[in-house]
């Protein structure tokens, strides 16, 4: 393969995994605004409090679809080091969104239900962007590629004259 083959190769691997990062990724941000709404609006939990247990139920969502389809095709072999990544990238990614709604709820005082959610928003796409490198680089790990080996060619056997 040429260069250039090589960087369009790799190009649309990362594409058909992002693609596939933002399916699970997706659901999973269906989940965190299904459960933070009922949340919020069904105790008399802090907002930001509320979002983060939308969040870890999200988290826990998305491990199983990450593990079983954005990432399927990974190394299983170290599921408790996997697993322990996961979390530890996962907590980072839980502070930086709920950090924004900190930020926004606290330091600004924007409180409506409405600005509840556009700050959460903005922290889960800021969050995600985090995830979506730290989970394709140490977590989901790649098997490493196997070389190919090039056809074996033929040799002639050398005639000898008599």
């Amino acid at each position: 393969m040429t260069g250039p083959a090589i960087v369009s190769s790799r190009m649309r691997r990362i594409g058909q995994e992002l693609v596939k990062f933002a399916a699970v990724g997706g659901a999973g941000v269906v989940v965190n605004f299904l459960v933070f709404n009922l949340v919020h609006h069904n105790t008399e939990l802090p907002v930001v409090r509320c979002s983060m247990i939308a969040t870890i139920v999200a988290i826990a969502f998305n491990y199983v679809g990450f593990r079983h389809f954005t990432y399927r095709d990974r190394d299983k072999s170290g599921r408790t080091r996997e697993l322990t990544l996961f979390m530890i990238f996962s907590a980072v990614g839980l502070v930086i969104e709920n950090g924004v709604l900190y930020v926004a709820t606290y330091g600004f005082h924007w409180d409506s239900p409405v600005e509840n959610n556009i700050f959460k928003f903005a922290g889960v796409i800021i969050a995600s962007a985090f995830r979506f490198w730290s989970y394709r680089s140490w977590v989901f790990r790649a098997l490493p590629e196997t070389p190919s080996i090039p056809a074996a060619r033929q040799e002639q056997p050398v005639r000898v004259p008599r």
